[in-house]
């Protein structure tokens, strides 16, 4: 287990030896959420690495990472605990063919071995490593009503029990939500929380990202797929490439022996890239031609 940043460069200097590219605002969220064992809430586009951050934070504290992956319709049974009705209901028969009381029985079923732990629950307990780093992922796709038992959680780190009561950490949680704002969620739960929107990178710290994770791909093909994919945030996409679709482009390029970007290898690819049939027909052809000719313009330019 290794010890908490004491400072925002150290900070920045451990999310660069979990080869995350972060800038100094982002360094300074992550910083204070740790030193002040506040839940950070990350909102932004989906792709740009929020998720990330929590499995970077677990990595280089050498914490367990614990993740709540949210849907719509998540409840507290699939959230934070349930009972195992099946064992539960075994154990009464045995105690009353053995003649067992009522009260024994009833003690007995609801304690902790009945008891079936989800996430929430699970980053309450002790951990001879530290208290774990909670995931709590697209917070987002989740209902009003699971947002509002949230705050509970949030707020004294506990989760109530009716029929064994309150537990409550030791040690708080790390504490990472993330949202693509698919909707707003309540300011209730965000003011316990510190903010910050993860933005796209600019070009020269998608790049950086690039050599990182797809150290494979030619640097003249990087330049070309970063300017480019910087290029279509700049058109009135159905949705934008994040980073995680630029590393995964360039992985492809590169396993198709491309060095260099040509209208051929990017009309064969941009499934990689898009994720809609509108957006790649209407990137798809000539109007691919014109961002590549554009881009390679522009890197010239930039190399005299």
């Amino acid at each position: 287990m290794s010890s908490l940043p004491v400072s925002v460069d150290a900070a920045l200097e451990s999310l660069s030896n979990g080869r995350y590219v972060a800038d100094r605002s982002l360094a300074t969220a992550v910083y204070l959420s740790l030193s002040l064992r506040r839940p950070l809430f990350l909102e932004g586009e989906a792709g740009v690495g929020k998720t990330e951050i929590a499995k970077v934070l677990a990595e280089i504290l050498g914490r367990k990472l614990i993740r709540l992956q949210c849907y719509e319709g998540l409840d507290v049974a699939s959230a934070v605990y349930e009972w195992n009705y099946a064992r539960q209901m075994i154990e009464i028969r045995l105690a009353e063919s053995g003649g067992g009381s009522r009260e024994t029985v009833e003690d007995e079923i609801f304690s902790e071995r009945f008891l079936i732990k989800r996430p929430l629950l699970q980053a309450l307990e002790p951990d001879l490593g530290g208290a774990p780093v909670l995931l709590i992922d697209e917070l987002d796709r989740t209902d009003e009503p699971f947002e509002a038992y949230l705050l509970e959680v949030l707020s004294d780190f506990q989760v109530t029990i009716p029929e064994m009561g309150t537990i409550k950490a030791a040690e708080p949680p790390i504490v990472i939500i993330t949202s693509n704002r698919t909707r707003e969620i309540h300011d209730a739960l965000k003011r316990r929380c510190f903010y910050y929107w993860v933005d796209y990178p600019n070009a020269e710290r998608e790049l950086e990202i690039l050599r990182i994770k797809a150290p494979g791909a030619a640097e003249d093909l990087s330049r070309q797929v970063v300017a480019f994919v910087q290029k279509l945030r700049q058109i009135d996409l159905f949705k934008l490439p994040g980073v995680a679709e630029t590393i995964d482009w360039a992985q492809a390029l590169t396993q198709l022996d491309v060095l260099a970007l040509t209208p051929e290898a990017i009309n064969d690819t941009l499934g990689v890239l898009l994720k809609y049939q509108d957006d790649i027909a209407r990137i798809q052809g000539s109007e691919a031609v014109k961002l590549l000719e554009q881009v390679k313009s522009e890197l010239a330019a930039a190399a005299e």
